[in-house]
């Protein structure tokens, strides 16, 4: 394979310095018109590329946003890179979009493979196994070298940076609190999710809805798990053995295995149980019946992100600006699995 051309060969071969070469390409004052002629033909003639990444980490410019996400087949990251890529096709910026798959090591690569002048900035959402491990040095440590992160959806309160959230306890305590106002009264947690920070939230807000409403707590009919297999086990037992009359599925696959498993076991939705799930993908209105979620909003999330992360790129103030957390407002989506108030 042919060898590329660089500086210092043009700059031997035309008996000038690298320095007037670079000028010269780059249509410097600082170089008379016929030298600047001269040394852009003669580069062109060699199929002379200029070193991206080196001139990028020396002008610490690319117009590109490094997206790591943590599952591609979940639909809600996917509507969130829809909100990021809409904004920063607006204001001129490139998107290169990496997968952790929930991995911590995979999450540590992709981003010191990317921090190399390749991108100005990051937008991502924390990997299962970094939450899980509680480990976020990685972060800092890319932080610390100059190139800013927003967080988003999974976050950590041990990395100073910009953040955009949904009202996750919020949004839990208002629709366990629907289903309360419904006449429900042993409702039944699921969650394959507790190791993230978004499962734990949910939770909580489910706890606090039955304190305020002076039900009792029900061990009983709580499913916390970070593992579908255990979880699948775990809620078929409680359908079996106890008596339930709505379920509040904090997850993708907990909403879809509660639908199933109530179908199966014989209850009719939402005559004899009410369900609502997190998360809004189009699978929820595709079930019969069709499944009542809590939508997160995905592309609006993402466009918070990328408005947050150009604006701190492009800031031109002195002092740097203050971290900012965005909070994304849910909304409980009625369909047929909760019956109207």
């Amino acid at each position: 394979m042919k060898a590329k051309a660089t500086l210092k060969q043009i700059a031997k071969e035309l008996h000038v310095s690298v320095s007037t070469v670079s000028k010269a390409l780059n249509d410097s004052p600082e170089i008379s018109e016929q030298t600047k002629v001269k040394i852009q033909e003669y580069a062109k003639l060699k199929n002379y590329k200029p070193n991206v990444i080196g001139l990028n980490l020396k002008n610490r410019k690319t117009k590109t946003i490094g997206v790591i996400i943590p599952n591609i087949l979940n639909p809600f990251f996917a509507k969130v890179f829809t909100g990021i890529e809409k904004v920063a096709e607006e204001k001129g910026y490139n998107v290169i979009t990496c997968i952790s798959n929930e991995s911590l090591e995979k999450e540590i690569n992709t981003m010191e493979v990317l921090n190399n002048g390749t991108i100005d900035g990051f937008i991502l959402s924390v990997s299962e196994e970094a939450q899980k491990k509680q480990e976020y040095n990685h972060f800092n440590e890319i932080i610390n070298s100059g190139t800013p992160i927003v967080m988003f959806d999974r976050i950590s309160d041990e990395v100073a940076c910009d953040k955009v959230i949904v009202d996750d306890f919020d949004s839990a305590r208002d629709a366990t609190e629907h289903l309360i106002r419904l006449g429900c009264k042993d409702i039944a947690l699921f969650s394959s999710i507790d190791n993230l920070s978004v499962g734990k939230l949910r939770a909580d807000g489910y706890f606090k809805a039955l304190e305020t409403n002076k039900i009792k707590l029900n061990q009983e009919i709580i499913v916390r798990t970070h593992s579908e297999t255990d979880f699948d086990a775990k809620a078929q037992a409680i359908f079996d053995d106890q008596k339930i009359d709505a379920v509040f599925a904090l997850d993708e696959h907990a909403s879809v295995a509660a639908h199933k498993m109530g179908l199966k076991k014989g209850y009719k939705i939402p005559e004899q149980i009410s369900m609502i799930g997190f998360a809004d993908g189009v699978w929820s209105r595709r079930l019969t019946p069709s499944l009542s979620t809590v939508s997160q909003h995905g592309p609006e999330i993402g466009e918070a992100a990328a408005l947050l992360l150009i604006k701190r790129l492009e800031s031109k103030e002195e002092d740097e600006l203050p971290f900012a957390t965005t909070i994304i407002k849910t909304e409980l989506r009625q369909r047929e699995s909760t019956r109207k108030l």
